[in-house]
């Protein structure tokens, strides 16, 4: 028998919710919610309409990760249905990786840490904009000193990105500064 929750959590309007088919297996379903609508209010109203429904056994969220579990009974249709049902609450499906993707999220948010645990440490002093090039400037004397200037080894590409790189840079602020 269909069981509808309370009436009062279907009659808030809600924008549309992007979301994409993580994993799809007999009998489960794991949809991955956009960042942007990672609210508990929004997954919870989601999770409820699904429980709400005959062929759902359970569902479970993971507001972090912005994941939804979905456990059906597996017959022909179901899936068809449970995705229907998605879009009848305003869920789409499209390509929510827009922009970064999680790892590269992760990433970001891993060296802006490290930036700021380091300016922290400075006492805002220095931070990784300045000591990343610093570093690469004692690689590149270290180099100088062990082997040399090495010109005949510089391959002429390397030279003609340097030339060119340098003569925008620089002409970019001059004309800035005009």
């Amino acid at each position: 028998m269909l069981q509808i929750p309370d009436k009062k959590t279907f009659n808030k309007s809600f924008n549309l919710i992007a979301t994409k088919i993580v994993s799809d297996t007999p009998g489960r379903l794991r949809l991955r919610v956009a960042s942007e609508n990672r609210q508990a209010e929004k997954m919870q109203h989601i999770a409820n309409f699904l429980t709400a429904q005959p062929h759902i056994t359970q569902v479970r969220t993971n507001i972090h990760h912005g994941s939804i579990l979905i456990h059906h009974d597996d017959q022909t249709g179901t899936l068809a249905e449970i995705l229907a049902t998605l879009r009848d609450i305003g869920v789409i499906f499209a390509d929510i990786t827009q922009g970064k993707t999680e790892a590269a999220t992760g990433i970001s948010n891993a060296v802006i840490d490290l930036n700021q645990r380091v300016q922290r440490a400075t006492d805002g002093t220095v931070d990784l904009r300045f000591l990343f090039p610093f570093g690469l400037s004692i690689l590149a004397v270290r180099q100088l000193i062990i082997k040399g200037l090495q010109l005949e080894v510089i391959p002429w590409y390397v030279l003609a990105w340097y030339a060119f790189d340098s003569y925008l840079k620089l002409n970019n602020a001059v004309a800035s500064d005009k």
